[in-house]
């Protein structure tokens, strides 16, 4: 693999709206991920480094090469406002492919954020752009495209592994500080309705308990916890 460089796929955005509009909801990942059968979420080690906010949007997915990891800043040719960087690294600790100056120009390409099976660096400069990042690790050393200045191989808009789940170009993301659920492109308005009502049993049974209902109460009225 040298550089392959894939379109962006064709995205409809009415599907991708409905969940943005679920930002408010607790726990969206896990919600999201229910309304799937628990499958299509991300390992437990997949989490915020940078900034405490939700992550939705159609992935724009990056490939790279074990032990021969590079920058991916190709990938800001291709996405446009509001995807989501999703980058294979192969789980890779302990060398970061996302810093500081990848969040400035993610930031400023109206990028929603980067979910990282892999490692990346400079959380606190993609905290002071509140720019959020979803990764397996951070730490300090860089990948070598900084001095080398090779910039493959990588693949980008291919079919990836990142969490342990398959990521397809244009699957949606939703990640918050739980956790990470993907949701196949072609199951989004399935997936919606059923996350969508999950949502609305889960904001009824929270207001019972507030007003101190019982177990035995709450399965009478709602079936479940």
């Amino acid at each position: 693999m040298k550089c392959i460089m894939n379109p962006r796929p064709d995205i409809q955005e009415e599907l991708i709206k409905p969940y943005k509009e679920m930002e408010d909801v607790y726990s969206l990942s896990c919600v999201v991920g229910d309304a799937m059968e628990r499958e299509q979420v991300m390992r437990h080690d997949m989490k915020p480094k940078s900034i405490n906010k939700k992550i939705i949007g159609p992935a724009i997915t990056v490939k790279l090469t074990a032990g021969d990891i590079v920058d991916c800043l190709c990938v800001f040719e291709i996405a446009r406002p509001g995807d989501v960087i999703v980058i294979d690294a192969f789980g890779e600790t302990e060398t970061s492919i996302w810093g500081g100056l990848m969040s400035g120009l993610a930031r400023n390409a109206g990028i929603a954020g980067a979910v990282i099976d892999g490692s990346c660096r400079d959380t606190d400069e993609a905290k002071m752009l509140e720019f959020p990042i979803t990764a397996k690790a951070s730490g300090p050393r860089a990948a070598h495209t900084a001095y080398s200045g090779r910039k493959e191989p990588i693949a980008v808009n291919v079919p990836v592994c990142c969490g342990g789940v398959i990521v397809n170009p244009g699957d949606l993301i939703v990640a918050d500080e739980i956790g990470v659920a993907v949701v196949p492109y072609n199951e989004l308005e399935a997936v919606y309705k059923k996350a969508r009502a999950q949502a609305d049993l889960e904001i009824a049974t929270r207001e019972e308990i507030l007003k101190g209902a019982t177990v035995d109460e709450l399965l009478a009225k709602f079936g479940r916890i």
